[in-house]
Formats: C-alpha cells, sequence, structure tokens
C-alpha cells in the first residue's frame, strides 16, 4: 500500500469534501462564463415567449432594418442617421416603467416619420399627443377582437388575441370591444402616432396566433428603417440636486473652520479639567393622576375658565357613564341622558338638567361638579 492510498483513506471524509468544492467552484465558474441572453420582455434579442426576436426576424425578411435602442442618446442618433441617408423611419416605443419626461416624449414624436407605442401610461400619452386617452381595459373573458374600423392595416390583418389588453381612444380607434368605448388599436388624425394596447401580439409566444403577425408587420413595416426602442434608467431626466453645505459656505470657511474646531476643542480640555464628575440623580418620571388633574384644575382657576372647565366636567361624565352604561364610544348625549334615566327611574328631562347645567361662577362650578359625582356614584350602584 502506496503513501498516498493510506493517507487517502485516512482523511476520507476531508477528501470527499475537497472534492465536492471544487466541482462546485468550477461548475459554477462553467455558469458564469457561459452568455445569458437576452431577458428583457419584447426584446429582439431575447428568444423567450415574452422577447420579440420572431417579430424581429419576420420583419427582416420583409425587407425592414431592425435596429433596437435601449437610450434616447442612440435612438437620436439613430433617428439622425437614418434623416441624413433620406431613409423614412418608424419608432416602436415601449416605456413599460414611464422613464421618459414630457420633453423627451415631445422631441421623440417630432423627429421620426411614424411613432408606435405599446401600453402607454397616461403620463406617456400626455407628453407624446393629446389626441389619444386611456379608455380602461379589455374585459378578462375577451380572448380575440375584430378589427371592425376601415383602417387599411387593421382590415388586412383581421382579428388579434386581446387578452390583459388596454383600450384607447382616439381620433381613429379599432378593435374595439363590443359595448365598450375605445379600442385595442388608437390612432392621431395625422396617422403618425399609433398606440397598440397590448404587446402580446409582438411576443414570440402568441405571434403566430390570429393575426397578430400580419398587424406587426403592417403596422411597423411601412418604413423601411425600424427603431425598436426600449427606454431604460439611463433616460430618467435628471433633477437638479440641492446645493450641499459645503458649496454654499464662503471660500474663507475652509480655512477657518478647521482651526475654530481646534480652538474649541482646547477649550473643552481646560474648562473640563475644572469640572467636577457627572453626578446622576434620579428624576421622577411617574405622575399620578391627581397630580396632573390637581396641576390642571390650578390653571383653570387661575385663567378664570369657567366654561372651560364646565366642558371638560361634561364630556368626562359623559364619557364614563357611556362606559358603565356600556353604550359604546359612539354614543352621543342624548342616548347616554335616557340610558341613565331608566337606570335611576328618572325622566330624562331630570337628568339632563344636572349634565346640561352652565355654571357662571367658581362656586356654581364646584357646586355643579359635585353634582356629576353624585350621579355618576348613582348611575354606577344601580
Amino acid at each position: 500500500m502506496s503513501r498516498t492510498t493510506a493517507l487517502l483513506r485516512r482523511h476520507r471524509t476531508w477528501a470527499i469534501l475537497g472534492a465536492v468544492f471544487i466541482a462546485a467552484l468550477v461548475l459554477t465558474a462553467v455558469i458564469q462564463l457561459q452568455p445569458g441572453g437576452d431577458r428583457t420582455p419584447l426584446s429582439t434579442r431575447n428568444p423567450a415567449p415574452d422577447g420579440a426576436r420572431a417579430a424581429a426576424e419576420i420583419l427582416g425578411r420583409h425587407g425592414v432594418a431592425v435596429e433596437q435602442q435601449e437610450s434616447l442618446d442612440a435612438t437620436v442618433r439613430a433617428l439622425d442617421a437614418a434623416r441624413r441617408a433620406g431613409e423614412g423611419t418608424t419608432v416602436l416605443l415601449y416605456d413599460r416603467n414611464g422613464y421618459l419626461g414630457r420633453d423627451q416624449l415631445q422631441y421623440l414624436g417630432g423627429a421620426t416619420d411614424r411613432l408606435v407605442v405599446l401600453t402607454p401610461r397616461l403620463n406617456t400619452l400626455q407628453g407624446l399627443t393629446g389626441e389619444i386617452v386611456q379608455a380602461g381595459v379589455v374585459q378578462e373573458r375577451t380572448e380575440v377582437l375584430a378589427p371592425d374600423c376601415v383602417l387599411p392595416d387593421p382590415a388586412a390583418a383581421g382579428t388579434v388575441t386581446a387578452r390583459n389588453g388596454y383600450l384607447y381612444d382616439g381620433e381613429v380607434v379599432c378593435y374595439a370591444p363590443p359595448g365598450g368605448q375605445g379600442g385595442l388599436y388608437a390612432g392621431s388624425e395625422d396617422g403618425r402616432t399609433v398606440v397598440l394596447g397590448t404587446t402580446e401580439i409582438l411576443s414570440n409566444g402568441a405571434l403566430a396566433k390570429e393575426g397578430n403577425a400580419a398587424l406587426v408587420l403592417r403596422s411597423l413595416g411601412a418604413e423601411r428603417h425600424l427603431i425598436w426602442y426600449l427606454p431604460g434608467l439611463s433616460d430618467v431626466p435628471a433633477v437638479k440636486q440641492p446645493a450641499t453645505l459645503d458649496e454654499l459656505a464662503a471660500p474663507w470657511t475652509r480655512v477657518l473652520g478647521p482651526w475654530l474646531a481646534f480652538v474649541a476643542l482646547l477649550a473643552m480640555f481646560w474648562r473640563g479639567r475644572r469640572l467636577g464628575p457627572l453626578v446622576f440623580e434620579p428624576l421622577p418620571v411617574v405622575v399620578k393622576a391627581v397630580e396632573t388633574a390637581e396641576g390642571r384644575a390650578r390653571l383653570y382657576h387661575d385663567a378664570r375658565a369657567v366654561d372651560r372647565a364646565t366642558e371638560v366636567l361634561r364630556a368626562g361624565t359623559l364619557v364614563r357613564l357611556a362606559r358603565t352604561l356600556r353604550l359604546g364610544p359612539d354614543a352621543g348625549a342624548a342616548a347616554i341622558i335616557d340610558a341613565a334615566g331608566r337606570r335611576l327611574g328618572r325622566a330624562p328631562e331630570e337628568v339632563g338638567s344636572v349634565l346640561n347645567a352652565t355654571p357662571r361662577a367658581e362656586a356654581e362650578l364646584v357646586r355643579w361638579a359635585q353634582q356629576l359625582d353624585r350621579l355618576e356614584k348613582e348611575v354606577h350602584t344601580r
């Protein structure tokens, strides 16, 4: 038996654990080095069911150059290049997170020959055009919708899938649900802006259903150049940040500030040595209820606030009576007076005369408070 074999048998457990650890490291490295692919919804590079690679390939086979951009700057450069080359351009905008601001949307709408917007939000519509507005959602049980309009593109495409779609209203509306307002397809009066209320018709998983592919091809293939624009975080308009304290401070504070801090530190050591040690003294943290009541009473007495004291006493009495009579926190004064009268066997007017009295002087207030106390005790003992 060799020495190596003996060592392996003696340390078999550690050898197995080491082999497993090395295998895990190798597997992790292989996974990390492999290309992950594009998983962005409706990306032309995403082959998953929610991607749009199939739509881009179909458009490409029909002579449309599809160019995906993920920032406004790159989209503007692509539009400028197409304009210099004399090419007409369609822009597909899918801003699912609402990154673009009003100025950016207005610039984009004016820079392209045709703009197709997918499921835009309210702020996106307001930034693009005031002609198209939101009109609701497609009912859950609706699977397909017919064009039911005279526009050539939807009419030629026929029915499309409409699950989880949104409805929009504009100058021209197609794919309207029965009895509903708006449709899945809305266009501006000049035809330069089109809004589609569903992303499903462009997805790899549903492109082959109904007339989805035909509508995509006719809506996005009108020009020879298509910019497939998916805005990202880099497109969020920068917000001007408030000036920092260092920016607001005068230049001389950078020199004088450290010097003043040093002087303050010296003063702390100079004066601190002359002071004795800190003495911890327990402070009263519990205040008895009777002390609080007496203190408030003195304040009312000093201010001669008879009216205010009357309201406080009356409110407190009503709350305690309601609790004793089990009337709940929402009971009104009339209900409390009626219930107290029934328990005491008195007329409600008699009980109400006590509770609704209005003392004018401090002596009357004291006598009235005593009457309220007797009333509470009688109700409580019955």
